[in-house]
């Protein structure tokens, strides 16, 4: 007899795995013919899966569409996992590491509808000045940690979160006031690989962020290096050095998250 948790069970619990990554991965409920067909499954394997997983609670079958969907387990893994502080943890140590390697405060951002949000950030040994605490909301289309996200966003997205030219927030005179100057931006940093501010947030202080992404290839995070600059106008400088350690670390965390 095969106990669990033989080498056995490994193809199959890859292969409930992949299920719930494609339920995961789409707005409404499958079929079963579409997963099998997703995922290059004999159809006898795929209703025998989606079968264990419905009786877990992993799935849930809606048998008037002949469908099926997440269930609440899938919910409930899904909430333990925010309540453990993955993202956080996972990054704190890059950060300092590249707050070692780059002499300036580091920060990890998400995109909050137009708004960055800061979740975690690290200091040099001698703590200098540093423009966002944890916890504080910035316009997302100034920071370049907000950008650095939208740059990877579908266009349609990007308009949704900027339907007009309110939406624009203004803090300093700089930065992108309306969306075709917000969509050359994000063309820009997107091909470059990182995005830059240069005072759009706060005079004085400038900021390289680049992308983070989960296992879908969706940008889910970004990290952020501030330091001070000044400049009267718009420099239009890149700080291709720093940005090198700043993708570095961006690229480690998204290795952390697959």
């Amino acid at each position: 007899m095969v106990g669990v948790g033989s080498s056995s069970d490994v193809p199959a619990l890859r292969r409930g795995l992949a299920v719930l990554r494609l339920l995961a991965s789409r707005p409404g409920p499958l079929s079963a013919a579409a997963v099998a067909r997703e995922l290059s499954l004999p159809r006898s394997t795929t209703y025998h899966l989606l079968a264990e997983l419905a009786a877990a609670g992993f799935a849930t079958h809606f048998p008037e569409e002949r469908r099926y969907g997440l269930g609440v387990a899938a919910f409930e893994l899904g909430s333990a996992y925010l309540r453990h502080d993955p993202l956080e943890r996972l990054a704190r140590p890059l950060l300092r590491r590249l707050v070692d390697a780059a002499g300036h405060p580091a920060h990890l951002g998400v995109l909050h509808g137009a708004e960055a949000l800061y979740l975690a950030r690290e200091q040099p040994r001698q703590p200098a000045t540093i423009v966002s605490d944890v916890g504080v909301r910035l316009p997302a289309h100034l920071t370049a940690s907000g950008r650095a996200m939208l740059a990877h966003l579908p266009d349609a997205q990007v308009r949704a979160v900027f339907p007009g030219v309110a939406s624009f927030v203004d803090r300093t005179g700089r930065g992108p006031r309306n969306l075709p100057a917000l969509r050359r931006l994000l063309t820009a940093e997107r091909r470059r690989g990182w995005a830059v501010e240069d005072g759009y947030v706060t005079a004085g202080f400038a900021s390289v962020a680049a992308p983070v992404f989960d296992h879908g290839e969706r940008p889910i995070a970004a990290i952020t290096v501030t330091f001070r600059h000044v400049c009267d106008q718009e420099c239009g400088g890149t700080w291709p050095e720093l940005a090198l350690e700043t993708r570095k670390a961006a690229d480690a965390l998204t290795g952390r998250l697959r």
